[in-house]
């Protein structure tokens, strides 16, 4: 599998965990601390699959 291929899938990954995380911060905090967690860890994966 191409490495564009991969970086792509984690940053939509990554845009979905964030959208989660502005949907639930009002209603469950902790929810969206995970959520913003395994975003953190999705664009860091993206970044460091290029290098």
């Amino acid at each position: 599998m191409p490495k564009e291929v991969v970086v792509i899938g984690l940053l939509a990954v990554a845009g979905f965990l964030v959208g989660g995380v502005y949907a639930t911060w009002k209603t469950a905090r902790l929810m969206a601390v995970v959520l913003s967690v395994l975003f953190v860890l999705a664009v860091a994966g993206a970044a460091l699959w290029l290098l």
